[in-house]
This record gives C-alpha cells, structure tokens and sequence, in this order.
C-alpha cells in the first residue's frame, strides 16, 4: 500500500491509508487497462525541473487507463477521510481531464484489467477542462435506498482549473459532520454540505413530492390572463397604411452644397501596374477615393429631402387587453408522494477499494505525483509542505525569470499575445484599406512595449469606426490595387527554389486562387 513512500514521510506513515509518490516502477503495483480504446502509454518521468518522478500522461489525444488496487478497503463513513493528488499540466491543458476515480469494491462487478469509463466508483475528483467546462469536479455516486439505483450528485459551482503549467495539489477533505471541503494549493476554494441542495445537483435526498406523472390538463384550461377586448372597435380615423416616415418638405438645401461633384473620385496618385495584362485582367480602372471637395462642403452629389417622423402614423390596429373573465391560471400537476424520497442523516458512502485514473485528453505532459488517502488533515498537509510547496517555489521563481527574460527582450508573454491578435484584426478583409497603418502601429508597439495598451485602443478603434460606417451608411472605403508583385508573379520567383516542398505548396495555392477566384473586372476591387 505504501509503495515508493520516500523517508520524510515514515513518520507519519501509520496515519496515512494510502500514499503513492512513484519513486519506484509503478509496473506490478499499478494495472494498465487492457481495453483497445486506451491506446495511450504511461510513463514514470521526472517532473520539468526536478529530480522527483510522477506517473506521466506522454502522447496526445489519447485515451489512459490505469487503476491500483488497495489492500484494504477505505470506509468513509466514520470518520475525517482526506483525498489528495499533486498534478502538473507541463503542457497546458485545453482540453481533457486530470481528475482521479475513487473506485467502489469489487463485489460491484469490476476487474482491473477491464478498466474503463463504466467502472464503479463512489467518488470523482479532480482538474477537467475543455471549451466551456473549466471545473475541479467533485462527483459522488451515491445508491438510493428505496430503489437501490446509484445517482451521480455533482458539486455545483466548483472551483476552476489553475491556468498555467505549474504544479498544484488538489485536496478533497470529507467530515462526518456531512461537510466537504476542496483545497488547491492548501487554499481553501470551496465549502458544501452533502445534504444540501444548495451544494449539490441533484440533491442527494429526493424531493418529498413529485409532480404527477399522469395528471393531464384539462382541454378548457385557460392559462390567459389578458385576451384582447372582444368589444372593441377600431377608430374610424384609425389610417393603418400610412408610412412610419414621410418627406420634409420643409428642409431646403443647405447652402454650398455641391450638385455637380460626385462623393467619390478616381484616385490621382493609383498608376496601371507595368505588368497589367487588358486581355487577361480587363480594362484597368484606378480605385475611388473621397471626393476632398465634399469633405469641406455641406454635401454633395444629388440632393434630396430627409425623412421625418409621420404624425398620422399609426401602425396595426390591436384590440386593447381586458382581464381574462375565463383565466385559471398556469395549469400545474398535482402532486403526489415520491415514491423515490428517502431521510438521511449522513450519506450512504461505499467505500474505496481502489484508485484509477480513466481520462480523455489533447495534451500529453500531465504528470500525476502525491496520491494520497489520510484520515487526518494534518499527515496531507504536512506531505504538501514537504514534497510539493518546494517544487512550487522553484517553478514560481523560474516562471518569474523568464517574465523578466521576455519583457526585457521586449514582449511579455501578455504582450504578445496581444499583438498576435491586433495582426488577425489587422487581416480582417473590410480593413484592407487601412491595413498598411495599421500594422506600421503595431510593429511600433512590438518595438516599444510600454505602450502597448495604446496601440489596442488605436487598432481597436480604427476597427469599430470603419464597422460602424458599414452598418450604419457611411462610406465604404475602396480596396487598394494590389502591388504589381501579388498580382502577377514574375516566372523567374515561380521556379526558384521549386525543390523546396513548402515553395511547392506555396505555388499550388497560388495556382488554386488564380483558378477559383480570377480577377474581378468591375470599376472597384474588393
């Protein structure tokens, strides 16, 4: 039971019920599941870093399985249990799990070498995360009395996954006063009482009554409160065709307005490309610009009346609401007894006879060390203290070296993560009249990041002003003739380096664009 426990730890040894550090071979201890789906290989590694080893997830997208028989079964019923592991996302974790399955006895029906998802197990705890689940799980399954069916009963609103790839111990602590207590860290994230339904979904003690099953509403319930006046009338003067809005004939053209000057122009400065080709690209147009003549002027081109609101406007005549002389209100079944409910001072655990670890994941990297079941809080902490708090420090202080390495290269981590994102703004199609700007003031930021905060605020803004236009009638701006090199490829570029296989694909690409999307002919790229 005590396998691979280092000397630190012999003095509290009597007081824990299981301990697993991985200093020796987990072979002959540990049992691989033999079931095809978990392909992925388990490894003992050392964690990054250190000389300490840990039970390795090493391949991608893999499913694991892998379980460790007790030699005694642990109750816990009578007294404090503590449930602890250290896990470390080398990696990351975007998606998949790194929780820990407490497994029930095997009069449940299990083998170890069958292992796998369908498994019994009383409780489940531990880090899982992926899209929108960021949670550390605590899930127990617990048999109700009357109809002898286990039901999952989750924690809600469990603590979330620490977001970097440091090691952390996660500590499950169960009191016989029906209270649970999670811990990251030794920190404590979470209190919740097992019979609460506060805590707990579904509550571990059923409902008192339940909703009829085979109570129907009746076919003249009427659930409307209000229903329109059947007396009512519509006006005589009541005009339901006439428009929401209708021209000013009072507003007059203001005075400068430039009748004969188009709000857009050729663009003085755009030139024909040298390799513009008429019969392949058709006649060459320059792109618009704004008109400058408008920008000082009130406006121009051909000027016509706004819109205002129509007074005589209306709309669709409705019936006025009237209290419903029939209303019976939201019809409901009645209730019944549930035959389901049961009374319960404590919860009805069944013991552990086993711990396994049957997770999905994306990542490799995660390193499971520490397992531990104690009936005292003090033996885990003091565990934490000694094997794991030392790790942490050594991880913390390198993480903060290579912050400092980073921002004095320039870029925080935070940084660049920031201006990967204003490049992507930057490729959005309807910025393509702006895009030169805008990546000149960003390659500006990555050079001075101590204003980095304002080239956002710049790239941003740029980016709602140009989408407000768009949506609400502004000027949509022209696209840029594209440069003489992207829109013929001189031949001699096309078959320098043609051996080279990201050149070759390169090359394709190109060819499949000329193919599938040819050069547009109108008066205005896009």
């Amino acid at each position: 039971m005590m396998g691979g426990r280092p000397l630190l730890l012999l003095l509290v040894s009597a007081l824990l019920l299981l301990y697993e550090s991985f200093d020796e071979d987990f072979e002959g201890r540990w049992v691989v599941s033999k079931k095809d789906e978990y392909q992925g290989v388990w490894k003992r590694a050392k964690s990054d870093g250190h000389e300490d080893y840990g039970l390795l997830v090493s391949e991608k997208a893999r499913k694991y399985a892998i379980i460790k028989e007790l030699d005694e079964p642990v109750t816990l019923k009578d007294g404090t249990v503590v449930l602890q592991f250290e896990v470390r996302l080398q990696n990351g974790l975007e998606c998949g799990g790194a929780y820990i399955k407490y497994i029930r006895p095997q009069e449940a029906g299990w083998d170890a070498k069958e292992f796998d998802n369908e498994t019994p197990y009383t409780i489940m705890f531990g880090p899982d995360k992926c899209g929108s689940t960021n949670k550390v799980h605590f899930i127990l399954k617990h048999k109700n009395p009357k109809t002898g069916k286990y039901v999952e009963h989750h924690l809600k609103f469990p603590p979330s996954v620490p977001y970097d790839k440091l090691s952390h111990v996660y500590t499950a602590i169960l009191k016989p006063d029906n209270e649970v207590r999670i811990l990251i860290d030794g920190e404590e994230k979470k209190k919740a009482n097992f019979l609460s339904a506060d805590d707990f979904e579904p509550a571990l003690i059923p409902p008192k009554t339940i909703p009829d099953p085979d109570d129907k509403k009746p076919e003249d319930w009427d659930e409307r409160a209000k229903i329109p006046d059947p007396n009512a009338v519509k006006p005589d003067d009541w005009d339901e065709d006439a428009p929401m809005e209708i021209e000013d004939v009072e507003a007059t053209k203001p005075e400068g307005w430039l009748d004969d000057e188009p709000e857009e122009i050729d663009d003085p400065e755009a030139s024909k490309p040298e390799d513009w080709d008429d019969e392949e690209d058709g006649e060459w147009e320059a792109p618009k610009i704004d008109n400058p003549k408008c920008e000082e002027a009130p406006g121009c081109g051909e000027w016509k009346r706004p819109m205002k609101q129509n007074p005589a406007y209306k709309g669709k005549w409705h019936a006025p609401l009237i209290d419903n002389p029939n209303y019976k209100g939201i019809w409901k079944p009645q209730e019944i007894p549930n035959p389901e409910y049961f009374e319960l001072d404590k919860p009805d655990f069944d013991p552990i006879a086993a711990i396994g670890i049957e997770i999905w994941t994306m990542q490799d990297g995660i390193l499971f060390d520490n397992i531990l079941i104690a009936d005292d809080e003090k033996v885990a902490t003091s565990i934490l203290e000694k094997t794991w708090k030392p790790k942490y420090e050594v991880e913390k202080e390198k993480e903060k070296a290579e912050e400092a390495a980073a921002a004095a290269d320039g870029l925080s981590e935070f940084q660049k993560k920031v201006f990967d994102i204003l490049y992507k703004i930057a490729d959005v199609p309807f910025l393509a009249p702006y895009k030169t700007k805008i990546i000149d003031v960003i390659e500006k930021g990555e050079k001075q990041p101590n204003i980095t905060i304002g080239i956002l605020v710049s790239v941003v803004v740029v980016f709602a002003t140009v989408l407000f236009r768009i949506l609400f009638g502004g000027k949509k701006p022209a696209a840029p003739v594209k440069p003489a090199v992207e829109a013929k490829k001189p031949k001699a570029a096309e078959t320098e380096g043609a051996g080279s296989s990201g050149d070759k694909v390169e090359k394709e690409e190109d060819e499949k664009e000329e193919t599938a999307a040819p050069r547009r002919r109108s008066r205005r790229e896009t």
